[in-house]
């Protein structure tokens, strides 16, 4: 077994290998989640409006995720799949968009309805990052490295 420095692949040694894909997925989400939303707020704060602030969220977030998710999660190499990720997260964005208003059109601020819309979208991002990168949800046999 290969020793690993970061805690994060100490315990992914310790998940069965057909779950860890998905564990690298959520792993990854957490950091990409913090990031997106970091930005969201922020443009809140400065004064945008949700919807240029989530767009501002999305537009970062194409770039910053497909790196993210192709090296640590679907072990992507390149940019060549960049534009079927950018696609796949357009769609990502208009179910975000729609589901956004939704919940805001019930009062609730943007800060809340954004958060509360995040599992949703993380669910939907699984199912569409695997599928514009090419790669199944699991992979038999993978390793931790």
């Amino acid at each position: 077994m290969t020793v690993s420095r970061s805690p994060f692949n100490r315990v992914l040694g310790e998940v069965p290998p057909s779950l860890q894909r998905p564990v690298r997925f959520l792993g990854t989400g957490v950091l990409n989640t913090a990031f997106g939303y970091g930005v969201f707020a922020l443009a809140i704060w400065q004064g945008a409006a949700p919807q240029m602030a989530l767009i501002l969220q999305f537009g970062l977030g194409i770039l910053w995720n497909y790196m993210t998710h192709a090296k640590l999660v679907f072990a992507v190499r390149g940019v060549t799949r960049l534009p079927l990720y950018a696609l796949a997260y357009g769609m990502i964005y208009l179910a975000n968009v729609a589901l956004l208003a939704g919940l805001m059109k019930l009062g609730l601020n943007a800060y809340l309805a954004q958060a509360l819309a995040l599992p949703v979208i993380v669910v939907l991002s699984f199912v569409m990052v695997a599928k514009a990168l090419g790669a199944p949800i699991t992979a038999r046999g993978e390793g931790a490295g």
